[in-house]
């Protein structure tokens, strides 16, 4: 038995042993009844100017008095039953007459394919990247300045757009499977300590070893990986899905997970136009913040700021006004602002960090919320004009690759800016200083400024002159729900399993993840594994 003691609050210098002491303590047991202490979840509480370390930690016990003597306190505050993980079991006992396909190698479609190859069905796996070595070399030749690549790019190939991110694993959702994926990416390479950490990341530079890791061990257990395929249809018979159409060739099956991301558009023109079910999805845009990590680091932790036992210091700000939300999105401490482009002849940013978040400056994106009565088209792919027509605009301003750029307080001002101040952009290719004015709507524009002077006050130095604005950010989330049953098939299509983030169920890499886990079960529920079949 393993029971969870939370709310534990000590000092910061305060030790994993202090940490086992208090847990013993406050659900009274013997140091003699616990087998076993782990973290379960730490966190720092920065607030009203005191530090501490807020720790939950997992008492393993060993015997049954003991055992006895824990049940007793279950129920208490801060004291209750850890259940077991359960991994995913096939349960299922229908024939499958054709391997399940998986299109798209992002963290749905990843974990996907791995739940099914671990249980014997032997996907085959769709990506219209590359492979993570490939994909590399494109991404880093293009911020050199070189030839932009539509196929393999921050957005396209292994890992999906997560492998160039913060390799944040927050999420709101509270799903059991979440752990399942955590111990999963340990298993895989990634630090331990993602396990217990309250905003657990794995950093850019981790996070493709990871799923490098993961498509081997896919490969080794009967599954398939085609990268360089794109899904460019489907056949459907009666409204029962029949085939993958990949590059213009038929591939039959049954059950296909669609884990295709939020940015394979002309995937979702060639599927809308053959009767897939799409909406119009409410999303956000604006640009991306950066700071010196250091202010950042005085503005939460104050005089502590710099102290070996903090980690860079990280914020999420958000404020409404006017029905619509201005907020902080994906902050990346430490971090870079990259660029995140998936058609020619556009500008999108993003963040990333590597796993020891030791650069020079912070970054997050600065964002506002828009929805289908923003859009230029009533139709549901009008997100997607919406993103279009502020992309293609900015590099119409700056007339390449280099990002619109302003400092703050000239963009609070509606001033245009001439040079970088104390902060210099992190952004690869370089930046052309102007006006984010004209590229973002005038409502962005405003509620951004609005924004920026409320979170000024919430930390202060956010809204200092020399923190810069590098954008757009117009991919925060997909533009589209490909909207699905209960038992996530696709409204008109049975057999199709949209997923993830692309098909509007996600929100990052491991909500993304469980939601690719659970699309992966409704094969396991219904079919037997394919190398238990007796022909």
């Amino acid at each position: 038995m393993s029971i969870l003691i939370g709310n534990i609050r000590l000092p910061l210098e305060a030790s994993e042993e202090d940490a086992f002491a208090a847990a013993r303590k406050k659900c009274e047991l013997p140091g003699s009844a616990v087998k076993k202490a782990h973290i379960y979840r730490a966190s720092i509480d920065a607030r009203r100017g005191h530090i501490t370390r807020v720790l939950s930690v997992l008492l393993e016990l060993g015997s049954e008095e003991a055992e006895a003597a824990a049940v007793q306190r279950i129920g208490k505050p801060d004291v209750r039953l850890k259940k077991p993980v359960q991994e995913p079991v096939p349960t299922g006992t229908q024939r499958l007459e054709h391997r399940p396909v998986v299109v798209g190698f992002g963290p749905g479609g990843l974990f996907a394919a791995y739940v099914l190859a671990k249980n014997g069905y032997r996907p085959l796996v769709i990506e219209r990247g590359q492979a993570i070595d490939s994909r590399d070399r494109a991404v880093e030749a293009f911020a050199a300045g070189g030839a932009f690549d539509p196929h393999s790019n921050i957005q396209f190939g292994e890992g999906g757009a997560g492998a160039y991110s913060d390799g944040k694993l927050t999420s709101r959702i509270n799903d059991p499977l979440s752990e399942f994926v955590l111990r999963t990416f340990v298993e895989h390479g990634a630090p331990e300590e993602i396990l217990y950490r309250a905003k657990p990341h794995i950093g850019t530079d981790i996070l493709k070893q990871v799923v490098r890791r993961m498509r081997e061990d896919i490969i080794r257990m009967g599954g398939e990986v085609r990268f360089g395929c794109a899904l460019t249809g489907i056949v459907q018979r009666g409204g029962a899905l029949a085939a993958a159409v990949v590059d213009g060739q038929e591939i039959p099956c049954e059950r296909l997970i669609l884990a295709i991301g939020h940015s394979a558009r002309d995937t979702f023109e060639y599927l809308h136009a053959q009767g897939v079910y799409f909406e119009p999805k409410p999303f956000s845009v604006g640009a991306r913040i950066e700071h010196l990590q250091r202010d950042i680091d005085r503005g939460l932790f104050g005089k502590l700021a710099g102290h070996p036992a903090l980690p860079p210091a990280e914020y999420t700000l958000s404020h409404r006004e006017d029905g619509r939300a201005c907020y902080s999105f994906c902050m990346c401490p430490g971090g870079q602002v990259v660029a995140a482009q998936s058609e020619p002849d556009s500008i999108v940013t993003n963040g990333m960090s590597y796993h020891a978040r030791d650069g020079r400056n912070a970054n997050s994106a600065i964002v506002v919320s828009v929805d289908p009565s923003d859009f230029p088209t009533a139709d549901a792919l009008g997100g997607v004009a919406f993103q279009r027509q502020i992309e293609r605009q900015a590099f119409r301003v700056t007339g390449s690759y280099q990002a619109p750029c302003q400092r703050v307080g000239d963009f609070l001002e509606g001033k245009t800016t001439r040079h970088a101040g104390n902060v210099r952009p992190t952004y690869p290719i370089g930046v052309q200083y102007g006006t984010l004015e004209g590229i973002l709507p005038d409502f962005v524009v405003r509620q951004m400024q609005n924004g920026l002077r409320v979170f000024g006050r919430k930390i202060r130095g956010f809204d200092a002159a020399d923190a810069l604005l590098t954008g757009p950010e117009t991919r925060t989330s997909s533009p589209v729900r490909m909207t699905r049953l209960e038992n996530r098939h696709s409204r008109q299509i049975s057999g199709l399993i949209p997923c993830g983030e692309g098909a509007g169920y996600a929100g990052g890499i491991l909500s993304a993840a469980v939601d690719g886990i659970g699309c992966a079960q409704e094969i396991l529920q219904n079919f037997c594994p394919l190398e238990e079949r007796r022909d």
